[in-house]
């Protein structure tokens, strides 16, 4: 039921992404031409224009983007003493690991790489925290090594501490990501308590600022406090009214898309 519930996801958020409607509405207005209505080939054309107009304006995407990334604010951690943490939570989805990393022993990171600088940050000044990176591939057909092993990999380059490290790499999605995390995190905030003779201590959560509302409802939904640390703001106080960039609107609606589609499935599974 999991993996069909992956593929489906997949599957409406493709469907529903605002520039893929770009390519329907170019090849109904081409259909339309060959049939010799050039009426509704001229509609279509203008829908595939005001298409595209609607994914470059950046207001359009950013207005909603906003919400979504202020729905956590951040943490000032400097007032925060490292004892009251848990430990550190690194979400999945900045890191290249598949085929490319494979044959090329060499790791890329995605436009979310905050996740992953963040990260080191975070284990070089609390070095006596475990830390946990969950993350398999969310690929429909992933390839080579996990995004788990490609952060491994990024540790040792970097020379990290990796005494208190935990990695989680069957996960593809949110949801998984939390449940097969959740023994581990119970396992050392218990043993961590048992220690210093104290209730469990809440986990720095580590993700992107527009993934992070649905990442922390789902933590919740399992039981497990966290601490957001939100990081790969995409949006400013103010919006850009005057700016019009396809490249930066496409990455915009697709993670808009991407949580709309996520929060609406996981509600209806009842996973929120």
């Amino acid at each position: 039921m999991d993996t069909i519930f992956f593929v489906f996801s997949k599957l409406v958020q493709f469907c529903i992404e605002p520039l893929n409607w770009v390519i329907v509405f170019v090849l109904l207005s081409l259909l339309f031409l060959s049939l010799r209505k050039p009426h509704l080939c001229k509609r279509f054309l203008l829908l595939a224009l005001a298409d595209l107009l609607l994914v470059g304006w950046l207001p359009t995407s950013e207005i909603f983007l906003r919400v979504l990334e202020d729905s956590a604010p951040k943490v000032n951690l400097s007032q925060i003493s490292e004892k009251d943490f848990g430990g550190i939570i690194v979400l999945g989805g900045a890191i290249e690991g598949g085929q490319i990393a494979l044959d090329r022993g060499e790791v890329s990171i995605y436009s979310s790489a905050e996740r992953v600088t963040k990260a080191f940050e975070l284990i070089r000044k609390y070095p006596d925290l475990p830390f946990i990176f969950s993350g398999f591939s969310g690929r429909l057909s992933p390839q080579g090594i996990s995004e788990a092993d490609a952060f491994k990999q990024l540790v040792a380059e970097q020379g990290l501490p990796d005494k208190n490290v935990y990695y989680e790499n069957q996960s593809r999605n949110t949801y998984e990501n939390v449940v097969l995390m959740k023994p581990m995190i119970l396992e050392l905030g218990a043993n961590g308590a048992k220690e210093a003779n104290e209730p469990p201590k809440p986990w720095l959560l580590i993700t992107s600022a527009s993934h992070m509302y649905r990442s922390v409802k789902i933590f919740q939904k399992q039981g497990i406090a966290v601490v957001p640390v939100p990081v790969d703001y995409q949006t400013s106080h103010y919006l850009r009214w005057g700016k019009f960039d396809l490249e930066d609107g496409v990455q915009n609606w697709n993670r808009l898309m991407h949580e709309f589609v996520g929060l609406l499935a996981y509600w209806i599974t009842g996973k929120l």
